[in-house]
C-alpha cells in the first residue's frame, strides 16, 4: 500500500471509530474514557449520558398483600389479618416502584411493625434491623444517604441508597393511606413505611413532607386494632406484630 493509501485507509479508520462511539474516547479493549457528562457502561459496551438508568415498573397500579400476626411466632398466632396496599405509580413512581421491588423479593417478609402510635399510624419496613434505624431503597434510585449522585458506584454501600422525595404530589395522610418514613433531611426514605388507621381525619402537618405513595383498598380495619394494641417505651408492641408474607400483583 502506497502513501496516499495509507493516508486515506487512516481517515476512513478514525472516522469509522469517531461513528461507533460517540460522546466517548475508548481504547479498544473496551476500558474508556468518557466525554464530560458520560460515563462507560460495561454492558453495554458504550458510553452513557446523565444518570444511570433506572428501570421502573410501568403500569398506573399494582397492589401489595401482606398477611400480619400480632403473636412472638406464626406457631403462636390465633389470627392472621390481610391488608391489601395499593401502590399508586403514576402519583409517586419511585416510591411505588421501591415498595413494589422489597416486597416481591421478600424484603418485607418476616418484618415488624416497630413503631405502633394509636390514632396515629403503625410504621414498619426495618429488614435490617426491626427497630426503626435500618433499611434502605431496594434499588438505585438516584440518591445516597439522601445525596443526588449521578452513579450507582458513587455511593459506598448498597445499604445507603435513598428514594427523592416525591412528597408534593398531591396525596394526603388520610385514613389508610400508606406513607414513606425518613429522617427530618430530605430524600432519605428507603424501605420504612407507617400506615394511618382508618379512625383518625388527616395528618396535615405531614402533606408534602412524608411521600404518599398508596392506599390500604382491603382490610384497613386490622391496621386501626393493630394500632391500639399494648406498647411501652413508649411505642414498641408488647407483642411483635409480624409481617409474615407479601404477595405483589398487577392491575
Amino acid at each position: 500500500m502506497d502513501g496516499q493509501n495509507k493516508k486515506a485507509f487512516s481517515i476512513i479508520t478514525l472516522i469509522l471509530i469517531v461513528i461507533a462511539t460517540p460522546g466517548c474516547i475508548g481504547d479498544a479493549d473496551g476500558s474508556s474514557f468518557c466525554g464530560e457528562g458520560t460515563k462507560w457502561d460495561s454492558d453495554a459496551e458504550k458510553c452513557i449520558i446523565g444518570k444511570t438508568p433506572i428501570p421502573l415498573f410501568e403500569g398506573n397500579y399494582s397492589t401489595v398483600t401482606m398477611q400480619i400476626i400480632h403473636a412472638n411466632s406464626t406457631t403462636e398466632a390465633n389470627l392472621t389479618y390481610t391488608i391489601t396496599i395499593e401502590l399508586y405509580h403514576e402519583d409517586a413512581p419511585y416510591h411505588a416502584d421501591n415498595f413494589r421491588r422489597l416486597a416481591q423479593t421478600g424484603m418485607y417478609d418476616n418484618v415488624t411493625f416497630h413503631r405502633i402510635i394509636d390514632d396515629f399510624m403503625i410504621q414498619g419496613g426495618d429488614f435490617e434491623k426491626n427497630n426503626g434505624l435500618g433499611g434502605h431503597a431496594a434499588q438505585w434510585y438516584g440518591y445516597c444517604d439522601g445525596e443526588s449522585m449521578n452513579w450507582a458506584d458513587d455511593c459506598s454501600s448498597e445499604t445507603l441508597y435513598t428514594l427523592p422525595d416525591e412528597a408534593e404530589n398531591g396525596l394526603r395522610h388520610l385514613p389508610c393511606m400508606v406513607s414513606m418514613a425518613k429522617t427530618a433531611e430530605p430524600n432519605t426514605g428507603g424501605s420504612q413505611f407507617f400506615i394511618m388507621p382508618d379512625d383518625i381525619t388527616e395528618h396535615e402537618w405531614l402533606n408534602e413532607v412524608h411521600t404518599v405513595f398508596g392506599k390500604v383498598i382491603s382490610g384497613c380495619e386490622h391496621i386501626t386494632t393493630l394500632s391500639e394494641v399494648e406498647t411501652v417505651n413508649p411505642d414498641r408492641p408488647v407483642v411483635p406484630i409480624i409481617i409474615t408474607s407479601t404477595t405483589v400483583s398487577n392491575e
